[in-house]
């Protein structure tokens, strides 16, 4: 009964995930970032059972990886009483002490960074009447990582008379243990720090974490002191005076403080804490926007062996170890990490908040958990770091590809010719064999799949067939003949002729049909379109096919760009894809011959070491251009954005030294464009004004203006995001001059066209595609063969 009903979660997990979009991060299925989603379905059980046993009336549960949100869901109840009310995934929280490392240290790192604050600085220097009573010896860093000596909370009366009388009670304050010596965790550590924020700054940590953090961001819902409507969506916590808390910070010290305190006060959603955490996973940086350096990130949350310790106040923690680690404002490992999954990694950081929510960071497993719950609604008496602990342990098992975020091994890949190699071609044994091939048929040692076929002992090469572009990959023209191959003397029948499907004549002589050709991650990239129709040939005329499959150049996590409208299929749009599929072409077979139903015997043969996340560069292979202006990786990253631009009155570069790395025209202005594209901080690429004069194609012998296209981050940087911001900008600055409605021919997409027609953003333009694409994550998910 538990196997059938995980299996059930499992299929309904499949189903909701791709469907969401999340804030500023994307969501896709699990599979996309090498995570299982059978396994993170078991998050369901996991919280049915905290909800069964009370321990809080409902949570919304946030995992992602990769720069991606993998899971977002809501569970139970929001409000219990004065009536029920269900828990939504855009519920407000109250986040306690999660308000330490998110609001109060990353401000506090921030002035460290601008050389405002020093970690060795001692508190008194900066609050002098701080240094009673034996306290002058404490640093930031004391503060920071709970080793002030100071109580873990002085009594609410000191706070009744706001936040100067608080500051001097905590002044007077005695040690509990000699500073250094020992960890307690405290709330006071972080008040003072808060009034260190003020006093540097000129402003409190909810103006300055606002200002500096929050904002930069584009996070909308997350501070201090919620507008009414953020309030409207808290989720409730106990009753204060005979009232329900709701949008007013649970925390009596942080409430009498008016709201604004350093160890809590802070409200935020999943959503929101989620690009926080990718930033801190990506070293500071979101979206183009830079918070914290790198080195600021590191230094924040690496391990401080912190000696002796007390017990933990917090519920069910075990003794301390006889040695914690803490990072500055978080938690590392400590009686307080009963919340940290036990499959993460020794770079793991979180915190959790009294309220009921937790929050880790795993860089080395590029992965984020957030759990939010108001376990305290209504009597005080809930309970869930366990629970949170279990859900962090399921979602760092759920990872299969364990690839390391910071330093990606290099791995030895072997495509499908090296596998069929290795195995002494026993897949192909007695086989008449046809090979669709050309210059990039080649194995990791250089042989060409030709020779190799030719020479093997148990099978025949009967024909070969070549693509666009020709057998040997060096002809740009519209229509290419038959040839023959001069080392084998084997016939090469071109598929790019007089016909692009095999004829029955061309296939007499064979059973089996091999393809072997790199692809390049694109739609419009023909070679997909030859396979396709091969297939079918191959299923009319009874043949076997087989794929030797290579790995996709540009990855295969990233999925953009708008699907191929229902009957524009074409040779540049064989199938309904997205722009960038994200897929090898051994997956496509895969599909196609199940969306096509085709009769056919397939067999894909495929890569050995490959992995979804795996670029071509971290393969080992031997990069050969897989056509004439396909010369480097670089331009197979621009090629689905930037190619779609070429069918428009515009130069992409063919004709130059760097095809689809350059565009222009001599219509078009290059520094008022780069200018333009520049401002709009597009991730991970900038742009200079250039001109050129192309040697051939459109615009052969003019002088064109335009922009070079650089790439500076490949990691943030997106293609498709990239080709919409260039066509909204020509739209925007060229309406009567650029012919928008040609960008059609390859885009194959009539909303998109219209979006762009009407003057639409770039982000306004993928809004339209996203459903599609989505659909699609779902679709593609039974052919993937890697992980």
């Amino acid at each position: 009964m538990n196997a059938l009903r995980l299996l059930v979660a499992y299929l309904l997990f499949a189903l909701l995930v791709p469907s969401i979009a999340v804030g500023g991060l994307p969501q896709v299925a699990p599979e996309a970032v090498g995570m299982d989603a059978r396994h993170l379905a078991r998050i369901d059980e996991i919280v049915a059972e905290g909800l069964a046993q009370k321990r809080m009336p409902g949570c919304v549960v946030c995992i992602g990886r990769r720069g991606k949100v993998v899971m977002l869901k809501a569970y139970g109840k929001k409000q219990l009483q004065p009536s029920e009310l269900p828990m939504t995934t855009d519920t407000v929280f109250d986040m306690a002490s999660i308000t330490k490392p998110v609001a109060t240290a990353t401000s506090v790192m921030l002035l460290v960074e601008r050389g405002q604050l020093k970690l060795g600085q001692r508190v008194s220097s900066i609050i002098p009447e701080f240094a009673a009573n034996e306290k002058d010896q404490i640093t930031i860093f004391d503060l920071l990582t709970h080793q002030s000596g100071l109580l873990p909370d002085n009594a609410v009366k000191d706070y009744e008379n706001g936040r100067e009388e608080a500051i001097k009670n905590i002044c007077e304050l005695k040690l509990q243990a000699t500073t250094g010596t020992r960890f307690i965790y405290s709330d006071v550590n972080f008040i003072v720090l808060g009034e260190i924020i003020r006093r540097i700054s000129g402003k409190s940590v909810h103006e300055f974490s606002q200002e500096n953090v929050f904002r930069p961001l584009g996070i909308q819902e997350t501070g201090y002191l919620p507008r009414e409507e953020l309030k409207a969506r808290a989720a409730p916590t106990e009753q204060r005076d005979g009232k329900w808390i709701q949008g007013d910070v649970h925390d009596p010290r942080a409430h009498l403080l008016g709201g604004v305190a350093g160890h809590a006060g802070l409200f935020s959603t999943a959503e929101d804490l989620a690009i926080y955490a990718q930033m801190m996973v990506s070293g500071g940086e979101f979206n183009g926007v830079r918070i914290l350096a790198p080195q600021t990130v590191a230094t924040m949350t690496r391990g401080y062996k912190i000696l002796g310790g007390s017990r933990s106040t917090i519920e069910g923690a075990p003794p301390n170890p006889p040695v914690y680690l803490r990072g500055l404002g978080w938690d590392k490992r400590s009686g307080y990490s009963i919340n940290r999954g036990e499959l993460m990694t020794d770079a793991a950081f979180g915190h959790g908040g009294f309220t009921g929510t937790v929050l880790w960071i795993d860089p080395e497993l590029d992965l984020f958990v957030i759990f939010l719950s108001n376990r305290v609604h209504p009597d005080g008496k809930g309970l869930v770091n366990p629970l949170a602990g279990r859900i962090g342990t399921v979602a760092a098992g759920a990872i299969r590809d364990l690839k390391s975020a910071q330093k990606p091994p290099q791995a030895e890949v072997l495509t499908g010719i090296d596998v069929l190699k290795r195995d002494g071609f026993r897949q192909l044994a007695g086989r008449k064999v046809g090979l669709i091939t050309n210059h990039t048929g080649r194995s990791r040692d250089g042989e060409s799949t030709v020779k190799l076929l030719h020479e093997a002992k148990n099978l025949q090469l009967a024909v070969l067939f070549s693509p666009e572009h020709g057998y040997e990959g060096k002809l740009d023209i519209s229509k290419i003949g038959d040839t023959r191959d001069a080392a084998t003397g084997l016939k090469v029948f071109s598929l790019y002729g007089d016909t692009r499907k095999p004829t029955a004549v061309m296939l007499e002589n064979v059973d089996t049909v091999v393809f072997d050709i790199q692809d390049i991650g694109a739609r419009f990239y023909t070679y997909v379109s030859t396979m396709g129709e091969a297939m079918k040939a191959c299923g009319e005329h009874g043949k076997r096919f087989v794929v030797l499959d290579r790995p996709n150049p540009i990855g295969g996590i990233a999925v953009a760009g708008p699907m191929l409208d229902s009957g524009r299929e074409s040779f540049v749009g064989f199938h309904r894809l997205p722009v960038q599929h994200g897929m090898t072409i051994g997956e496509l077979a895969r599909l196609f011959q199940d969306e096509l139903k085709l009769k056919l015997d397939l067999q894909v043969i495929e890569c050995a070491g490959w992995k979804r996340s795996d670029a071509f560069d971290v393969t080992g292979l031997t990069w050969i251009n897989p056509s004439p202006n396909m010369r480097n990786l670089t331009q197979a990253f621009l090629y689905p954005g930037i190619g779609l631009l070429e069918t428009t009155n515009l130069s992409v570069g063919r004709g130059t030294d760097t095809p689809f790395e350059i565009i222009g025209a001599p219509w078009l202005d290059g520094q008022t464009l780069a200018s333009a594209l520049n401002a709009r901080g597009i991730a991970g690429v900038s742009f200079v004004a250039i001109e050129f004069t192309p040697s051939s194609s459109k615009f052969a012998n003019e002088k064109c203006s335009g922009v070079n296209i650089i790439i500076t981050d490949r990691n943030r940087f997106e293609p498709l995001r990239t080709g919409f911001e260039i066509a909204a900008a020509l739209r925007r600055l060229y309406p009567d001059k650029w012919d928008a409605k040609a960008y059609d021919r390859l885009l194959g997409n009539q909303k998109t066209l219209q979006s762009l027609l009407d003057g639409k953003l770039a982000d306004e333009i993928e809004e339209v595609v996203r459903e599609d694409v989505n659909d699609f994550l779902r679709r593609r998910i039974k052919y993937l063969l890697y992980e």
